[in-house]
């Protein structure tokens, strides 16, 4: 490889430093490649089960308001925190387990840590003092607040890393790249199922008569039962990814962009100098800063992207229930039942989207061939996303005129809407799965691309690709409700925004974000960084 470098085009030293990028090696077997990717189920049956069964949980343990948008905005801020710190270590991580492999294991062994803690709190809370006769359990909210943020900080460390290594087990094959990201949202499709299948099942807790306790009632035991098997999964699959996919350690002194910039270096300054790293800090700047175009293109357009499916994935389920089934969860007794029904179908319809997510994941390589390549198959499904935010001013506006009441008791009650607005706003539901497959494979796959072309790390790579999702999500969470109060409340003020969003996203994918190279036959030496980057 080192014979066909042209140093006379080497692109000019940067944070994205060659000297992270490991050798190239030959892009490993499919089934290595999906056994790591089957560690994104274990991780989205956690996600799926915080999405479902946590906020009721958090009103169980009386954890105030302002507690409660505090400790949901751990998220976003331990992804812009952790993903770029782990990545950035594990591009250097010299353990003869390998580079990304350390913390994948220690990301899931916290995992399991986190979720006991979430799981037991009511239980630790009440053995150190909390009165079951009270509504707030201090101590219980205090060891959920920090097995929370543990849970959410171990997601993120577990996430950036073995995204890493699927780009690493695709060496420099960009089509196995793609696929080995298209089977990782599928897995995540498959988390997705089962954490909301679980949680919807409210007899879980028989299989774990021990989960019921004097301060944990039936939904407390369900959720801990979730959790057991939630951790079951989720270690199952890390072990026998780690176990069954090795990765060579890595040194400084062996990477195969040292010798290039070390000549480099002769020529311009006459002696070689040992390389110092830079601090961390210092090192997140100047990657931002020196980012080549094709990569600053793609965190506009990816950041452009999540401000558009935000407010959908936030407020969803609260959609269901105040706008198209007419209900309140501040209002009376029949406001709040129909609120009820309403969420209970917004969760049916996360999980058809859930399916169709799957389904889809598996098949965007042959979508990206019939569209004519990923940036136009992005761009499309971005305008698809645009049409369905756009319609749910439709699908209000039908069950609004639609709304039908009842005389009973004395009383007059509100009626689910009919099946036609229904069975529409679940078909909406379902369609959004097509473009979440995308999002959730296609930009990661194209961070992984570039940064292979540009002599990337790609640990620090998708974690600064990261920063353009965590940024969105606490604009929008910060945002949204202020937003939709100046419109006189509701949800589709956000997502009006989302629909914008989501157009202006598809409009700079196909006009500004550039494709990425060719594929590169397996039999043919891979170019080097210097002969295809882009600027």
């Amino acid at each position: 490889m080192e014979s066909g470098v042209r140093k006379e085009n080497n692109p000019p030293s940067s944070s994205f430093s060659l000297q992270q990028q490991p050798p190239a090696t030959n892009p490993s077997p499919l089934r290595k490649i999906i056994v790591v990717a089957s560690i994104a189920a274990g991780v989205q049956f956690g996600w799926a089960l915080q999405l479902s069964l946590l906020t009721p949980y958090v009103q169980l343990l009386g954890i105030p308001h302002t507690w409660a948008a505090f400790i949901w905005l751990c998220g976003p801020i331990s992804g812009m925190l952790v993903q770029p710190t782990v990545g950035y270590y594990s591009d250097r991580c010299t353990s003869r387990f390998g580079r990304r492999r350390p913390f994948i294991a220690a990301g899931a062994g916290f995992v399991a840590i986190s979720v006991f803690l979430i799981g037991y709190a009511a239980d630790i809370g009440h053995l150190s003092g909390d009165s079951l006769t009270k509504t707030a359990k201090p101590r219980a909210i205090a060891v959920f607040v920090v097995g929370f943020w543990i849970l959410d900080v171990a997601n993120n460390m577990l996430q950036g890393p073995c995204r890493a290594f699927l780009a690493d087990l695709s060496g420099k094959d960009h089509k196995k790249t793609r696929t080995a990201n298209a089977f990782y949202s599928f897995f995540m499709a498959v988390g997705n199922v089962l954490g909301f299948a679980s949680g919807s099942y409210t007899h879980l807790y028989r299989i774990f008569p021990f989960s019921r306790t004097k301060a944990c009632d039936v939904y407390c035991a369900n959720l801990k039962s979730c959790f057991f098997i939630s951790i079951a999964l989720l270690l199952t699959l890390t072990i026998l990814a780690l176990s069954y996919v090795r990765e060579k350690p890595w040194s400084p002194e062996g990477s195969s962009g040292e010798g290039g910039n070390e000549e480099e270096k002769e020529e311009e300054g006459g002696e070689a100098k040992e390389s110092t790293p830079a601090p961390f800090f210092g090192e997140i700047v100047a990657a931002l800063k020196n980012l080549q175009r094709p990569m600053r293109i793609l965190l506009l357009v990816t950041c452009l992207n999540w401000v558009a499916w935000f407010p959908f994935l936030l407020f969803d389920t609260d959609w269901m229930g105040r706008e198209v089934y007419g209900g309140d969860s501040s209002g009376n007794a029949d406001q709040l039942k129909m609120y009820d029904r309403g969420v209970r179908a917004g969760a049916l319809g996360l999980l058809l989207n859930s399916v169709v997510l799957g389904f889809t994941s598996l098949g965007v390589e042959v979508l990206a061939r019939g569209v004519g390549g990923v940036k136009r198959l992005w761009g499309i499904v971005n305008f698809i996303l645009a049409i369905c935010l756009a319609m749910t001013i439709l699908i209000t506006k039908v069950a609004k005129s639609n709304r039908r009441y009842t005389t009973a008791n004395g009383g007059t009650h509100l009626l689910p809407p009919p099946s036609g607005v229904k069975a529409g706003a679940l078909a909406l539901f379902a369609v959004m799965g097509i473009p979440q497959a995308i999002t959730y494979s296609i930009p990661f796959a194209l961070a992984s691309i570039f940064s292979n072309t540009s002599g990337a790390g790609q640990g620090l790579s998708l974690g600064v690709l990261n920063l353009s999702i965590v940024i969105p999500q606490m604009v929008v969470s910060v945002a949204a409700g202020p937003w939709d109060a100046l419109f006189g409340g509701g949800n589709l003020p956000a997502f009006v925004v989302g629909a914008v969003a989501a157009a202006a996203s598809g409009i700079l994918a196909f006009t500004m974000l550039p494709s990425p190279p060719p594929d590169i036959p397996s039999n043919k030496r891979a170019p080097t960084s210097s002969s295809v980057a882009f600027h």
